[in-house]
């Protein structure tokens, strides 16, 4: 009797000791679901609020006037980072009362350069969105009808003899639309070209405005010139009063060596008569010796 209440005591203390590792490993196993389920339900939210943002912009892109302000924003954001301020100007008033989105103020040559944003967006969706070959031919047509109308304008409109440079930027503010025109539309880039109208996208504008950069930088300095050259004249007069006034500390300097080299000659030729004195003085005392001595022997005669 007592071994079997023995072997259940232990069979009883086993159970139980399973019982708490399952019931710890159940814990830990309910937690770390707890941390991901948690980490699953951000993921959703970061998801959500992109999904969102994508939802926004297409209805952004998909109202002509406010793609427009997109395209605006997109150029202001490029020509502030790469350009000073007093180089450009955003809706900018031409002399026929015409408004540029963005005035590039150049000197002359070339002059002012006048920047239009232009988003082709439904001609190149219609153009992605094409299946059919009628379709796709449609699509051809509409785009090459949208970019053509767009450098017509700007020629038109943003080159203004006497007034702004003999060419002018159409900036699309989509890579894609960009690669797109520049793939399988050259002959618009070709006729673009021949009204002067230059189409840029967002990397190329930078490029572009990183040259003009330095073209200024390059004017500043021919501007200026003239001060450095008097600047140059102005080191050349103080390096050579410089050299002067070492020249004169350097002859002072020498004269200095020469009086110290003078006073050596002193000094030494007055410690010299010191030493002979000195040695007179050595022989004096046996030179009065002998006088004294002599008068002693007379009074003995």
């Amino acid at each position: 009797m007592t071994a079997l209440d023995e072997r259940l005591g232990s069979l009883s203390s086993r159970v139980s000791d399973r019982l708490q590792e399952s019931t710890t490993l159940t814990g830990q196993t309910l937690a770390d679901l707890r941390e991901r389920l948690a980490a699953i339900d951000a993921a959703q939210k970061t998801i959500t609020d992109l999904s969102s943002q994508v939802v926004d912009l297409q209805n952004v892109l998909s109202n002509k006037q406010a793609r427009g302000a997109f395209g605006e924003i997109q150029l202001q954001d490029i020509v502030q980072s790469a350009l000073p301020a007093a180089h450009y100007e955003f809706q900018a008033t031409l002399g026929d009362g015409k408004r540029v989105d963005c005035l590039l103020k150049l000197p002359n040559p070339p002059g002012s350069i006048a920047v239009d944003a232009k988003f082709p967006l439904e001609a190149y969706r219609a153009l992605r969105e094409a299946r059919e070959d009628a379709a796709l031919v449609i699509a051809k047509r509409d785009f090459t009808i949208a970019i053509r109308n767009h450098t017509r304008a700007i020629a038109e409109k943003y080159i203004v003899p006497g007034e702004t440079a003999e060419s002018a930027l159409m900036f699309l503010p989509s890579e894609a639309v960009y690669a797109e025109l520049h793939a399988n539309f050259p002959g618009l880039v070709e006729e673009a070209g021949k009204l002067r109208v230059w189409i840029v996208s967002p990397t190329t504008l930078m490029a572009t405005l990183t040259t003009i950069r330095a073209v200024l930088k390059d004017v500043r300095m021919r501007e200026q010139a003239h001060i450095l050259q008097a600047k140059i004249g102005d080191l050349i007069k103080d390096v050579s009063r410089l050299d002067e006034r070492v020249g004169a500390l350097q002859r002072h300097y020498d004269q200095g060596s020469e009086d110290i080299r003078k006073i050596r000659i002193s000094t030494e030729k007055i410690v010299k008569h010191g030493d002979e004195i000195a040695e007179l003085e050595l022989e004096a005392p046996a030179e009065t010796a002998v006088i004294e001595r002599t008068p002693s022997l007379l009074t003995d005669s």
